[in-house]
């Protein structure tokens, strides 16, 4: 047998272990933390724009020019507040997800809709534009740490109580 051959005999035994391992239906919550990546690179994309309008350059994170033009402070916040909590909405959502699958994977959905509608509205050039998205990205990271609570405490001599 060639080394080529064994290690492809490696892959197959790991990824068929790690499919004994996971719940049914992990793969939305896999789907979801891909999703999270299109949103970043949204924001992301919306920032290089908004450099190119604003005339910003690298590596300004903050605009004091343009007369005190808040806009491309905003658009830059709403990305940079996203990057700010995105580990633990990973954490959360990966964690969460080995027991509650489809809940998490909700969740995490409503999360990044949540952001979305936090950018839209922090775009527009008024701070308190955020504030639903903030709702709706509060209120799913708070369904996401029960969760994660609810299988860690499973590990552990002190059951979540549900």
């Amino acid at each position: 047998m060639n080394a080529k051959s064994n290690l492809k005999d490696i892959k197959m035994v790991a990824q068929s272990k790690l499919l004994e391992v996971l719940p049914e239906n992990y793969g939305y919550v896999i789907f979801t933390a891909v999703g999270s990546t299109f949103v970043n690179m949204w924001m992301a994309i919306n920032v290089g724009r908004a450099r190119k309008k604003y005339g910003v350059k690298y590596p300004i994170m903050y605009s004091s020019e343009n007369g005190g033009e808040n806009m491309f402070n905003c658009i830059q916040r709403a990305h940079q507040n996203t990057l700010e909590g995105y580990p633990s909405f990973l954490m959360l959502l990966l964690l969460g997800g080995l027991q509650y699958p489809r809940l998490s994977a909700g969740a995490g959905v409503v999360y990044l809709l949540g952001r979305i509608v936090y950018a839209r509205g922090y775009y527009t050039g008024d701070a308190q534009g955020r504030v639903p998205g903030a709702i709706l990205t509060s209120l799913s990271t708070l369904f996401m740490i029960d969760l994660g609570l609810a299988f860690g405490s499973q590990f552990t001599p002190y059951p979540f109580p549900y």
